[in-house]
């Protein structure tokens, strides 16, 4: 994949997908949503991706934002069409059929922690600082942020930062449930690493039905989710894959996953 402002590298059956633009602090425009877009879309069918790590490049953001200088001279019509595509873009994400990580590794602002929220686990560096800035700038978060950080960290909680404005560190994004981890700057990627390592280790099509019972079940009743987990609980048993697994652990063996 050949992407002007997104990098994406492999390594074996994980993928590290960068937003490429430090001279801007990897802010986020109309073209770099659409690389990302259709990075995470490919990801999502190649059979041999375990796992997908996000981060940015550069050792200053992650993601800093949007443009501000597009986002000044929307309207109505524009204003509403671009949240709809930055959106698109963190529903992308959040459901993939890979788990996805966030590697924080500086300023994760706006759209940028907006995206990090819709990955399924994050992980910053000491250094980063996390914030949804928009009501700053007369706006509200657009591409997400006002749904899914209640639903992490609690309305009152969510509430402080997007009414505020306010950024948190890395260790009040820890003490909040914000993110799942810190490390030393020099350390980051080696955590998000190990523990994509650790995911790719399981059974492939165990963690995408696992990661859609959570994904699809928070949003319903308990009664309902419960149904939905039964439901996938059922299809995971019908693979091969479950096969090898069980019959792996009663052999006292490495379970061997047939991937792409």
């Amino acid at each position: 994949m050949n992407f002007t402002n997104v990098q994406v590298v492999r390594e074996a059956h994980l993928a590290i997908v960068s937003v490429n633009r430090p001279q801007k602090l990897n802010a986020l425009d109309d073209q770099t949503i659409a690389e990302l877009d259709q990075a995470f879309a490919a990801l999502d069918r190649d059979d041999g991706v375990g796992a997908v790590i996000l981060t940015g490049a550069g050792e200053k953001a992650f993601v800093a934002g949007a443009d501000i200088g597009v986002l000044q001279k929307q309207g109505v019509l524009d204003g509403k069409e671009n949240a709809l595509r930055g959106q698109a873009l963190t529903l992308r994400i959040e459901n993939s059929r890979k788990p996805v990580i966030a590697a924080i590794n500086g300023f994760a602002f706006g759209g940028g922690l907006e995206m990090a929220l819709a990955c399924d686990l994050r992980f910053a560096s000491k250094t980063a600082k996390m914030g949804l800035p928009e009501v700053s700038l007369g706006i509200i978060p657009g591409y997400g942020g006002t749904q899914r950080l209640p639903r992490l960290v609690g309305t009152g909680v969510a509430l402080q930062m997007i009414l505020t404005g306010d950024p948190v560190t890395a260790d009040e994004a820890l003490r909040i449930g914000l993110v799942n981890g810190v490390a030393e700057p020099a350390d980051l990627m080696k955590l998000c690493k190990d523990t994509a390592a650790k995911i790719v280790s399981r059974g492939q099509q165990a963690l995408a039905l696992a990661k859609q019972a959570v994904r699809r079940g928070i949003h319903m009743s308990m009664a309902d989710g419960l149904q939905l987990e039964a439901d996938l609980f059922g299809i995971a048993s019908s693979t091969a894959e479950m096969k090898e697994g069980m019959t792996a652990f009663l052999e006292k063996r490495k379970a061997s996953w047939v991937r792409g």
